[in-house]
């Protein structure tokens, strides 16, 4: 992609030695940066190193501790996001700013500038949801919505702005390739019209598609910058994290053992009016391999985990049975100690308690689990509790490996969870659910929000896990991560599954068609159980 003639002498913003320090960390040092007028410029880095922070300040909800700004050529102060949207700078987070209470069209009549009509507003919504391919119902309550319905709420409210400098922090982290297409030629388009945008992604295909410049960012501080078009992805990958990208060894597993988690014929009906019913679901995964279920965000995979993970217990336990224990009407807490491990999709909130420290967020699910905290070696009892008092010592010594294992850059075992990237916080909620060795780990989107280097280390760290004779459900809408790591694929859609597969007997394209529901209806259950 090349900028028109006339725009490239424009500069809309300009950031000139911008330097943001926090006790534990410089976040942004005497970084400078240049975004023209009509230019799609992306922000590369590892997670950690300050992309962000960078981001926030130009939209005001950080300010800088030296350094300058200018828009369009003047030195400003930008004091607050609304006087971010009245410059004409839009966000998207990266982390939702919705208030989960409100409906939908609520939650963007609060970000527009006046009194707005409601049901004005709700058409519009409708509108620009259509026209971008941005499903969303504007009278659905948000607390009700799935991290990808989310992320188009959020994706929406910036675009009925009409800014004249959109950010997005991982815009398409839980979008479907088609959805991605769509918004794509809604950025194109946008640019073609003058708006700048500053574009933050792990997914460097992306940026080698849809970016004009790039800026490298490592350690908080400006390393480098590139044309995408003229590398790769591989190349841009060593630019990030200053060496080789890692490769997944995935070999096939050598022997497969007993059923750890089972599924007969669940079938739910989901509390929310705007939620998805499950239907007839029936699934087995073995101890030795990782199933994975795809799908677009949205068709039951978020009431499945709910099911799971115990968060809304079932009529009868004998709908789900872990490691031989029926537990389906159980508790999160009598799973976790039948050997289930549990990553949800929503970090913050549910895989963490963001005002709460690393030590204290590993303490909550793995004060039972039957390891030696400092040794992580699973043979030995567990040392959190001792006669119903926390060992503090051993806590902070789980939270530590945990942080070094995964090379989470934090201040330490102490730090709170919000203070964290969140990438950053996505490595520490996955080691703290590894690394106690669970005999079934159930994981949804292990990636989200990570860069490619830590992504790579994740999914082999799921692979290891596996070969020690772990059971693993992976729930992604990454298909290439889905690829990359499963022994078997299924495919959500309407609340149903589809006939699983071998990774062998199958490919994306065949699994891209399964995602919209049209799969050979004749299969029956058994096509998901061994036999």
């Amino acid at each position: 992609m090349t900028l028109k003639k006339d725009s490239q002498t424009r500069v809309r913003l300009e950031l000139s030695a911008i330097t943001k320090t926090y006790p534990a960390v410089i976040a942004n040092d005497r970084v400078s940066l240049t975004v023209r007028q009509g230019e799609i410029h992306a922000v590369l880095g590892e997670n950690g190193a300050g992309k962000s922070t960078l981001m926030k300040m130009i939209y005001g909800v950080t300010k800088p501790d030296s350094g300058e700004i200018k828009w369009q050529g003047e030195a400003i102060q930008v004091e607050n996001p609304a006087q971010a949207r009245s410059l004409g700078i839009g966000m998207v987070f990266q982390h939702f700013s919705l208030f989960e209470t409100l409906s939908v069209v609520q939650n963007v009549a609060l970000s527009l500038p006046d009194h707005q009509n409601l049901e004005g507003l709700a058409i519009k919504i409708k509108e620009v949801s259509d026209r971008y391919g941005l499903p969303v119902d504007p009278q659905r309550l948000v607390h009700a919505l799935s991290v990808g319905e989310r992320q188009r709420v959020e994706i929406i409210r910036c675009l009925l702005q009409n800014p004249k400098l959109l950010i997005m922090d991982e815009p398409t982290s839980v979008l479907t390739p088609q959805a991605v297409h769509k918004l794509f030629d809604t950025l194109r388009q946008l640019a073609n019209e003058g708006c700048s945008i500053l574009y933050i992604s792990h997914k460097l295909d992306e940026i080698q598609s849809l970016c004009h410049v790039a800026t490298v960012l490592r350690d908080g501080k400006v390393t480098g910058s590139c044309i995408p078009s003229q590398e790769t992805p591989e190349s841009m990958a060593r630019l990030m994290i200053g060496k080789e990208l890692p490769i997944c060894q995935h070999d096939t597993p050598s022997e497969l053992g007993e059923v750890r988690l089972k599924l007969n014929s669940l079938s739910q009906n989901s509390d929310d009016p705007f939620g998805t019913s499950l239907h007839g679901i029936s699934f087995e995964i073995v101890a030795g391999e990782i199933f994975g279920i795809a799908g677009v965000s949205g068709n039951g995979q978020q009431e499945l985990l709910y099911a799971l993970s115990g968060e809304f217990p079932l009529a009868s336990d004998a709908l789900i049975e872990v490691c031989g224990q029926a537990v389906g009407s159980q508790s999160p807490d009598v799973r976790r100690q039948a050997g289930m491990g549990f990553v949800p999709e929503d970090r913050l909130g549910r895989g963490a308690v963001p005002q709460m420290s690393l030590s204290d967020n590993a303490l909550l699910t793995a004060h039972s689990s039957q390891f030696d905290a400092s040794q992580l070696d699973p043979s030995k009892p567990g040392k959190m509790l001792k006669n119903g008092m926390i060992q503090l010592s051993k806590v902070t010594q789980f939270a530590n490996n945990c942080i070094t294992k995964f090379n989470v850059k934090c201040g330490g075992a102490k730090s709170v969870a919000q203070s964290l990237s969140g990438g950053n916080l996505q490595k520490f909620i996955m080691a703290r659910e590894i690394l106690q060795a669970p005999k079934l780990l159930v994981v949804a989107q292990p990636t989200w929000g990570v860069d490619v280097g830590a992504a790579a280390f994740i999914r082999q760290q799921l692979i290891d896990l596996r070969n020690t004779g772990a059971a693993i459900l992976v729930i992604s809408e990454e298909l290439e991560e889905l690829f990359e790591i499963s022994d078997r694929i299924a495919v959500m859609a309407n609340g149903r599954l589809s006939p699983a597969k071998k990774l062998t007997d199958t490919n994306i394209d065949e699994i891209g068609v399964w995602m919209s529901g049209m799969w050979p209806k004749e299969k029956s259950a058994k096509d998901n159980h061994h036999v």
